[in-house]
């Protein structure tokens, strides 16, 4: 296992402070979509698909299945915060997950079966804000320590816990 994986003092890098933040959001978020007054017309959300009239905030269309991949999205971040490489990787792969969400909201009629999440247009930018923001912050968190990676040594946290940054 390489140090920039694990370190050996109690310090997090910024990536790992990262995943950690976006995965706590994902997980209110996941939550605030099952809070009736949060969530307008509460009484009218499916389990999936665009028939669920209900609205987080009044603006984005949720779902069970909806609420639930946000609280899987903030497990995923709070889990993969554990290390400077998983961290890395949720909010880059989370970050291409949402782009292709983004397209598919474009592509879908929002009326039809296909429409399962449910989507509208506020999701479709949010989805794009999401996954260029993720992807920017895990590759821009992320770029300092790659050199370091090769030769064996973290470079926001030294073993002697010198800040080393490049």
């Amino acid at each position: 296992m390489s140090s920039t994986d694990t370190h050996t003092d109690d310090r997090t890098s910024m990536v790992q402070k990262a995943a950690r933040t976006v995965g706590i959001v994902f997980l209110i978020v996941g939550v605030a979509g099952f809070v009736p007054g949060l969530t307008s017309d509460y009484d009218r959300m499916d389990g999936m698909g665009h028939e669920s009239m209900a609205l987080l905030l009044g603006i984005f269309m949720v779902s069970w299945l909806h609420n639930l991949v946000h609280l899987l999205f903030g497990v995923a971040g709070l889990v993969s915060s554990r290390r400077w490489s998983s961290s890395r990787a949720y909010l880059i792969g989370g970050g291409a997950i949402y782009l292709l969400l983004w397209v598919y909201g474009l592509v879908v009629d929002h009326d039809s079966a296909a429409n399962f999440v449910p989507l509208n247009s506020a999701d479709n930018w949010l989805h794009l804000v999401l996954g260029l923001g993720m992807i920017a912050i895990g590759v821009l968190l992320s770029r300092t320590a790659h050199r370091a990676a090769d030769s064996g040594h973290d470079t926001a946290v030294s073993k002697s816990g010198a800040d080393s940054s490049v």
